[in-house]
């Protein structure tokens, strides 16, 4: 019968009052009762008045719309509401309305005396016909309102007792009595959806973008809001987004109109889509997580925090493409020189089923292929339909599409499937798209005109479906005469009261009538649906399928081959090539076949060693698997693992299992759901293809496609179909039968499930510690909401996140498991509960079994003979390093760095397998390789104890073992990493000692327990430390020692005249302290002058001495013209504990006015000179800065002296600093250069810091003080307290942006794990680089020290004066004095500098390296280290300025954390005269192979090998360095990335050297070393061996250039007409200084070149008037790097039609290549001819245009794959020089 639906129900709704506000109530309701099938909505009278029933003092306009109500059955009921108003008077409300509320209630709502009320009609109707309900509604107005002669009730009579049918395509005429005719169309599809022209509205009103916004949200389940003033716009843009919805169904909340006094449902935590009045805005601005489309402003509003994922990337942008070709087709022609005529959008109905027909090809396109996913559990009663959403997802390689994964996911997925899965159903447009054109659109995709047609296509079938008889006949409804206007008095009859008994009876008449009509039978077409092309094929062309090449796979192949043919050995060759091969997803299937291929009657068995191979090689398969198996490789291995095993004993079988639980997909609901459905599907074929006596399935394994699949589906087709005519007693049969294949595969997986779920141990419970199945159910392929009972949760112990190890608890939660599994399967799949009950009680027996043959299994596996492993190797120890553990053995993994992974070529040295050591100094691991191609080779890899920056527990997953291991992940601050797995020999709590020794040795209670105290001491060393008698008091010593020094240099004054340097040197100061000796003897002991002559032999007073900075003299005698002076006065270190004790004041401030000024410093470091210019005598101050809360708070403190002292304080700190400026020469430049107002650097103005306050005076001995940029206003008026103005004109305050020590540290954090990388890193190492800001750290420290340089230079003294004056303050100064002092940039200066400004000066070592355990909190910051970094900067750019190498300050950069010598430990000189470490005797060292200072160990080393030494030293005298400081002229520092693996740090000499000379033992065991080696080449590994041996250096590179060459370039530099701008731009410019020779260049040529090469920069001419030489450094930063073997000027032959013309060319042996340039000057190359495509090289003959006068055999043709080169040389003799050059690079090759 034809489903035919009528109207249900028309109801008349009045207006009431009820308390203060109007309620709408119905006054008729026809018919009376509700319909037998379907019950009358409640709540209609909301939904007529959306905004609240109101009277109003106007008559407004009838209006019209419809509402959708939905019930409790899912059911949608369509009110359409048609609204008119009626003049009311409070009497005419009260009799009309028979309502209880008084008359004078009512004019407190309305004023006026004649209001308006609304009444509605509303007619609910089950079906969507909104233009019939608008046209039915307004003729029973118009009756009304024109009085005709029809009688309401027969218009009402008539309209309920249309039949219309639902669907089939036809037209049926309805009249109501009135002279009125419609004609209603009903659609052919019932299952399309009809949607007139509202989508085409939707897109009009939003715009693309935003609609597509919407309708990812509401595909991916998030809420979605609708804002209009217009009532029907909200219905038809609700309507409009589930019609482009479709094949998918809405199934969650759907309100198009949602009332005003509902609107508290806006707050459900589910999913929505709703429209609300635009009146209502205010209300819904608090809701965060809905989307708002507002479709009056054409706006979507998206909240923060609501993430839409949109459509994959090819498909959004084909989508918005073909939408905009639909709405828009004059975009495509907008630049067309001549467009078509006219190209018009369609009408709004086509255009309405155009863009439609976009989306439904965008769901083709999405959901092409799902029914090969579809499992098929049951056929009888009803079919019931699974889809495998992770095979989908892995052949469609769409696994990290996060939108298609959230749609699969959803519940409009979930009715899709449940739905259209059925194999046997009526179809319909959907499915025709995916069974026949997919094809075609897979071909038509890229093609947006053959898209188009496409979808025009599509859309005049959706249009026909629709409109199925487009010429109807012309509607005829009555319409009112004329609308009453708004401000009509006149009246209107009352809507009347109608005869409910008339009207009965017409719905009765028609109701018997339909009874006695003979039934109008329709059959429905069902058939099977077809499945479309498979899902392999389309994979295959996209190509993601086969990764591996094949030769991969026939190493796999061979491999296994090996393994079964008992060839172990060839086997265990190409092991490591297998399990990288098996990263693959086609190798990993290749494994699964061949594996297959040994399996005989399920069971392969197996000898230890194939077992332990193909255990490998199944776990490294699974370790890639993801927990979805979205490429079914563990579906197809888990019979395998059931099937191959070896004895362990009598009776005893281990099977391959028990092997390989260490994987997540184990512990995944989604994967036992599928692999069971899969297989239930399987079983149920082979049992109809029995029964009908055809083909038997053999495949036991799930299969998600193919042959089988599809006879699946046409299976369960056929009978669906035959279904109605099988007897009762068959249909019986057969539904048993089928439940019984599903009750005993659940019995099977229940089994399968206790072997991977029961670990071998059962007292080590791995899997369920590590995944946590408990928390895994709520995941499930299932679209039925099941109510889990528990989680696992409880046994867990929630602190340590280990469950208790009884084996109780271990097979309690794996029956837990099982059972929510066998509930959830067995419900979906129809189980009696007979069945599951004994289910439910088969499982705990069936767990308990398992268990019991398991520990039987572990017994006997323990039995087993160990595995043969590699023999731990012993590392080479220090002398005096003793081992504190001895080796436990540990795998090293493979990090972040990829060069030893090979995967940069070589071999792969990692993992290895080895040992690891911890020494009394280091963390050494030694071990060989697992590769066997490269196990002979030597894994070291260590670093320093103290070096330890971070440890943490790790698990590692080993490819090559079964289980996870414990390890720790150990990163070291000299940029090293140690990721090692312990072996599982190594008991766990040896692993625990071993932690806990470590943290011992890394922070010691006292730095008295570091290495360098505990090396080469016994314990009553350490212990006669801490008696008196050996060490006397501070206080003792500091007064003889004044005493001392202050006689003994008094003396010297008299003595010594003039300072002279020279003299200083050769002269040594305990010479003149033996002089005063014989008076002082009677006071002061021997030992006191030896400690006195070692106070005047420190670093700081050496360097005064030699800067000429004034003398310890305190006597009236001393001369007037020194400006300066040392003080005594910090001797006792009571003034400033982190100074020297020896400082240089100005002469005239007396030491007890120093003592009051320091009080006004942090950390009491007032300003002291450090440095002076031997030039300007300009002199460089150091100091901290002001106290935060200012000079004036500071006395203010408990301790403060009165303000009296205050002001005195203040008026003596002005002094202190006007001392300073009038003891500065007057030194000034005519062009006022040396104030601030005259001087504009570069290297401040180019990043946009530069604040200065100048005064703008040019005067003599003018100063600068640098300062914090965030000095506030307060601390700079610090500088002019109490005095006059005036006397601080000579001073400038200069705010700079410092870094301070938290940034530094956090920026070297970042750094390490940018070079250092503990896992594969998601950025690239540039990026990295770049977020740890070290770079710019860098770039600020060198702009503020050139800044200082070149004020120093100018003749400006410059005061440093940054934070607490050991950090930043100690970095500047460092860097001003190497710049500017050639004598620092020597080995003696180096360490002189070092010595005074870091040691002396108080750098806190101790706190900054985290040394103790006190100071372990602070953590580490390298601010040293960024000081050798800068160091390392400024050598890269002025390698010849320096006596030192880059070796020397990596190894400075290493030992300074690495607490082998006591130089860089604790925090200042008086730490270190407290513990006795400052004035160590040379002769008391025990042990002379132990160095208690670093600078003694390179002195050492330096007499034996030159490796400090830099080659290319040639300074010049008094060169001041002005260094680039941008940050793309700083270079990542190679001591951060460079590792040696053969032999571990170089930094230890006596273990490289020892080291070596074992590895030249066993290579050359017996013969003696011969001079002329068999070979010189060898093969270099990367990050291996140590290339910079490798690689000649710098002297042997020089030394190899001919002198003939030589020779040359020297008279053509001699040539006056030489430029000296092509000198700069030969790359062997830099060879002129180094053989002696002096090139004044021409000041053009050198000004060119720097205006190119340098930054310009006003400053960068020396002062002195001589050629500056730093130009000479610009080689140095050239990005070129090219090898010219042979170069010259050749004539060459344009091509086709072009001349010959002259180039410079250079032969690149190294690169391969000749180049052409335009000149020779020219960096950029004009083209390159790649010597691999040259054929040969013959003599040519002259051509058209060539060069006259040039013999004929100068001409030579190059012939290569491509074309062929015609050449010209100057002769013929450099013609055969060229031919034979590049022959003999071809026969190199």
């Amino acid at each position: 019968l034809q489903r035919v639906m009528t109207f249900r129900a028309v109801c008349v709704f009045g207006h009431e009052i009820r308390g203060s506000e109007g309620q709408g109530h119905i006054l008729q309701r026809f018919p009376e009762k509700d319909w037998e099938d379907n019950p009358f909505p409640q709540g209609i009278e909301l939904f007529c008045q959306p905004n609240g029933w109101q009277l109003v003092p106007e008559r407004e306009r009838p209006s019209f719309f419809v509402s959708v109500l939905t019930d409790i059955n899912s059911e949608r009921h369509y009110c359409a509401c048609f609204t008119f108003w009626e003049g009311l008077d409070n009497p005419q409300l009260q009799k009309a309305e028979a309502s209880e509320v008084d008359e004078d209630e009512v004019p407190g709502l309305v004023q006026p005396t004649q209001v308006y009320a609304p009444k509605s009609l509303v007619l609910v109707s089950r079906l969507d016909h909104t233009e019939v309900f608008r046209n039915c509604l307004g003729l029973i107005y118009a009756v009304h309102v024109d009085s005709l002669s029809v009688p309401l009730e027969t218009v009402i009579g008539n309209l309920l007792t249309c039949f219309i049918p639902v669907a089939g395509g036809s037209q049926r005429t309805i009249t109501l009595g009135a002279g009125d005719r419609q004609v209603i169309q009903t659609p052919i599809n019932d299952s399309l959806p009809v949607s007139g022209s509202s989508v085409a509205h939707l897109f009009r009103q939003l715009g693309i973008v935003n609609v597509l916004y919407l309708f990812c949200a509401a595909l991916t389940e998030h809420k979605i809001l609708f804002l209009s003033s217009s009532y029907q716009r909200l219905t038809d843009a609700c309507r409009a987004l589930l019609a482009i919805m479709f094949p998918l169904k809405y199934s969650f909340t759907y309100v198009p109109i949602l009332p005003g006094k509902l609107l508290e449902v806006l707050s459900t935590p589910t999913p929505f889509i709703i429209g609300v009045n635009s009146f209502f805005r205010s209300e819904t601005q608090e809701l965060l997580d809905v989307i708002i489309a507002d479709l009056d402003g054409g706006t979507v509003t998206i909240p923060e925090c609501v993430h839409i994922s949109l459509l994959p990337d090819p498909l959004l942008q084909q989508t918005q493409t073909a939408l905009s070709m639909v709405l828009d087709p004059e975009l495509e022609m907008a630049d067309h020189a001549f467009p078509p005529s006219s190209t018009q959008p369609s009408t709004l109905k086509i255009q309405d089923k155009e863009i439609r027909a976009v989306f439904l090809w965008l769901f083709g396109q999405l959901f092409h292929g799902y029914r090969w996913c579809l499992h098929i559990i049951r056929i009888h009663p009803e079919p019931v339909i699974r889809f495998h959403k992770a095979a989908f997802l892995g052949q469609r390689a769409l696994t990290e599409d996060d939108f298609l994964m959230k749609v699969l996911d959803g519940m409009a997925f979930a009715g899709f499937i449940s739905e259209r899965g059925l194999p046997y159903r009526p179809t319909d447009l959907f499915d025709d798209l995916i069974a026949n054109q997919v094809e075609r659109i897979r071909q038509e995709e890229c093609s947006p005109h053959k898209v188009m047609n496409h979808i025009k296509e599509l859309a005049e079938q959706l249009f026909k479906n629709e409109n199925p008889y487009p010429a109807v006949a012309m509607h005829k409804v009555q319409r009112p005469a004329e609308s009453p206007g708004h401000n009509d008095p006149k009246n209107l009859a009352i809507f009347p009261l109608l005869d409910d008994v008339t009207i009965q009876l017409f719905i009765d008449h028609a109701a018997a009538k339909l009874k006695t009509a003979p039934p109008v039978v329709k059959a429905e077409l069902k058939g099977m649906v077809p499945s479309g092309p498979p899902l392999e094929d389309i994979v295959d062309r996209h190509g993601h399928v086969l990764a591996n090449s094949a030769r991969r796979l026939e190493v796999v192949r061979n491999c296994i081959t090996y393994i079964f043919d008992n060839k172990m050995l060839e086997a265990k060759k190409l092991m490591p090539a297998v399990l990288r091969a098996l990263k693959g997803r086609a190798a990993r299937v290749c494994l699964t076949q061949e594996l297959n291929q040994h399996v005989l009657q399920n069971r392969a068995v197996l000898d230890d060693q194939q077992f332990d191979y193909i255990v490998r090689m199944m776990n490294c398969t699974l370790q890639d698997c993801s927990h979805m198996d979205e490429h079914g490789i563990a579906a197809i291995l888990l019979p395998l693992v059931t099937a191959f095993c070896r004895k362990l004993g009598a009776g005893i079988t281990q099977f391959a299992y028990s092997c390989v639980q260490e994987h997540m997909v184990w512990t995944n609901m989604q994967f036992w759901e599928a692999m069971f459905y899969s297989d239930v599907q399987n079983h149920i074929r082979a049992l109809y293809l029995e029964a009908d006596g055809g083909e038997q399935s053999t495949a036991s394994g799930p299969v998600a496609g193919g042959q089988e699949l599809l006879g699946a589906l046409e299976l369960a087709s056929e009978q669906s179909r035959l279904w109605p005519t099988l007897s009762k007693e068959q249909q019986s049969e057969r539904v048993q039968k089928e439940e019984s294949t599903v009750f005993s595969q659940a019995i099977h997986y229940a089994n399968r499930m206790s072997y991977l779920l029961l670990p071998l141990d059962t007292s080590k419970n791995r899997l369920l510690n590590r995944s946590g199945i408990g928390d895994v159910e709520s995941v499930s392929n299932s679209y039925v909401t099941n109510s889990i009972a528990g989680s696992m949760a409880e046994s867990y112990d929630t602190e340590s996140g280990f469950e208790d190890a009884e084996s109780s608890d271990v097979a309690n939660s794996v029956v837990r498991f099982i059972n929510r599994f066998v509930d959830k399967v067995c419900n979906e799949s129809g189980v009696t509960n007979e069945h599951l009950k004994a289910l439910h009680a088969m499982i705990p027996d069936i767990v308990q079994m398992h268990i019991e043959t398991l520990d039987a299994v572990h017994r006997e596996s323990k039995r087993l003979p160990p595995i043969q492993k590699p023999k731990l190797l012993r590392p080479i120890l220090l002398a005096g390093e003793e081992l504190v553990m001895d080796g436990m053995r540990v795998h090293l993994i493979s990090d972040g760095r990829e060069e030893a992974t090979g995967a940069l070529g070589g071999p792969p040295l990692l993992p290895a397998e080895g040992a690891i050591f911890l020494t009394t100094y280091r963390l050494i691991f030694k071990g060989t390789p697992n590769d066997p191609l490269v196990g002979e080779q030597v894994v070291t890899r260590s670093f320093p104890i103290a070096s330890l920056t971070k440890e943490k527990r790790i698990s590692v997953s080993l490819s090559m073992d079964q289980f996870i291991q414990e390890g720790l992940q150990l990163r070291s601050c000299t940029f090293q990493l140690l990721k090692i797995a312990f072996d599982e020999e190594v008991a766990s709590d040896l692993a625990e000692v071993f932690r806990k020794h470590m943290h011992k040795l890394r922070y010691p209670q006292h730095v008295q327990g570091t290495f360098a105290f505990t090396v080469g001491q016994s314990g009553k060393t350490l212990v006669e430390h801490k008696t008196k008698d050996k060490n006397q008091s501070i206080k003792t010593l500091s007064k003889n020692l004044v005493k001392s020094a202050k006689r003994t240099i008094s003396r010297q004054n008299v003595t010594r005249k003039k300072y002279s340097p020279p003299t200083w040197e050769n002269r040594s100061i305990s010479e003149e302290l033996d002089q005063g000796s014989l008076t002082l003897s009677s006071t002061i002991r021997s030992s006191d002058r030896q400690t006195m002559s070692n106070v005047v032999e420190r670093a700081c007073c050496r360097d005064y001495q030699r800067l000429g900075l004034g003398t310890l003299s305190n006597s009236l005698t001393r001369s007037k013209n020194e400006p300066f002076r040392i003080s005594t006065v910090n001797r006792m270190y009571t003034v400033c504990r982190s100074y020297p004790g020896l400082l240089i004041v100005p002469q005239s401030i007396p030491d007890s006015t120093i003592q009051r000024i320091s009080r006004c410093y942090r950390q009491n470091r007032f300003p002291v000179v450090c440095w002076r210019s031997s030039r300007t005598k300009a002199v460089l101050l150091r100091s901290a800065g002001l106290h935060a809360k200012g000079v004036v708070g500071f006395f203010k403190s408990p301790n403060a002296p009165s303000p009296s002292q205050a002001d005195s304080t203040s008026l003596e700190q002005e002094k202190y600093m006007q001392a300073i400026i009038s003891s500065m020469p007057s030194y000034c430049e005519p062009s006022g250069r040396n104030t601030l107002g005259g001087f504009t650097s570069t290297h401040m103005s180019t990043s946009g810091r530069t604040h200065t306050y100048t005064s703008g005076f040019p005067l003599a001995g003018n100063s600068r003080l640098l300062a914090p940029k965030h000095l506030r206003e307060d601390d700079k008026s610090n500088w002019h307290r109490g005095g006059k103005q005036d006397s601080f004109q000579q001073w400038e305050v200069v705010p700079i942006e410092v870094c301070d020590v938290r940034q530094v540290k956090n920026s070297f954090k970042k750094l390490i794990k940018a070079c250092v990388p503990s896992s594969e890193p998601i950025m690239t190492f540039h990026r990295c680089l770049e977020e740890s800001e070290w770079m710019c750290l860098l770039h600020r420290v060198l702009q503020v020290s050139v800044l200082v340089v070149e004020l120093l230079d100018t003749g400006s003294s410059v005061m440093v004066s940054l934070e607490d004056g050991w950090d930043v303050t100690t970095q500047v100064v460092s860097l001003v004095q190497l710049l500017s002092d050639p004598y620092y940039r020597t080995f003696d200066g180096f360490r002189l500098l070092v010595e005074k400004e870091w040691l002396s000066f108080g750098h806190r070592f101790s706190h900054r390296g985290a040394q103790t355990l006190a100071s372990q909190s602070s953590g580490f910051t390298p601010v040293f280290l960024q000081f050798l970094d800068c160091v390392h900067q400024i050598h890269l750019q002025f390698p010849m300025e320096f006596e030192f190498s880059q070796y020397y300050l990596k190894f400075l950069a290493y030992h300074y954390v690495s607490n082998r010598f006591r130089t860089f430990l604790l925090d200042s000189d008086y730490e270190r005269i407290e513990l006795g470490v400052l004035y160590e005797e040379k002769g008391e060292r025990k042990n002379p192979q132990v160095c208690k200072s670093v600078w003694d160990y390179i002195d050492r080393l330096n007499k034996k090998t030159p490796m400090f030494f830099n080659y290319m030293f040639s300074p010049e005298d008094e060169e001041v360095l002005r260094p680039y400081s941008f940050i793309s002229n700083l270079k990542v520092w190679d001591f951060y990335t460079e590792e040696t693996l053969s032999e571990g740090p170089s930094y230890d000499w006596e273990l490289v050297q020892r080291g070596r000379q074992e590895r030249l033992a066993e290579e050359v065991p017996d013969k003696p070393d011969t001079t002329t080696p068999k070979s010189q080449r060898r093969i270099v590994w990367p990050c291996y061996d140590s290339r910079s041996r490798v690689v000649p250096d710098a002297i042997t590179k020089l030394l190899q250039v001919s002198g003939d060459y030589l020779h040359m370039m020297y008279h053509q530099v001699r040539n006056p007409s030489f430029n000296s701008s092509l000198l700069m731009s030969s790359n062997l410019s830099h060879q002129r200084r180094s053989q002696g020779v002096y090139l004044p260049e021409s000041g053009v040529g050198s000004s060119i070149n720097l205006a190119m090469d340098r930054e310009t920069s006003t400053t960068s001419t020396p002062v002195a008037g001589r050629p500056s030489t730093s130009t000479l450094y610009s080689q140095f930063q050239s990005t070129e790097s090219e090898n010219r073997s042979f170069e010259g000027i050749l004539y060459k032959k344009g091509a086709l039609l072009k001349p010959w013309k002259p180039r410079w060319f250079v032969l690149d042996k190294t690169k391969h290549q000749l180049r052409y340039y335009e000149t020779r000057q020219d960096k950029e190359c004009t083209g390159v001819i790649e010597l691999a495509e040259v054929e040969s090289v013959i003599p040519g003959t002259p051509t058209m245009g060539a060069p006259k006068n040039i013999e004929e055999k100068a001409f030579f043709d190059l012939k290569t794959t491509k074309r062929v080169y015609n050449f010209c040389a100057q002769d013929s003799f450099n013609a055969h020089l060229w031919m034979d050059s590049i022959q003999s690079c071809l026969s190199d090759a």
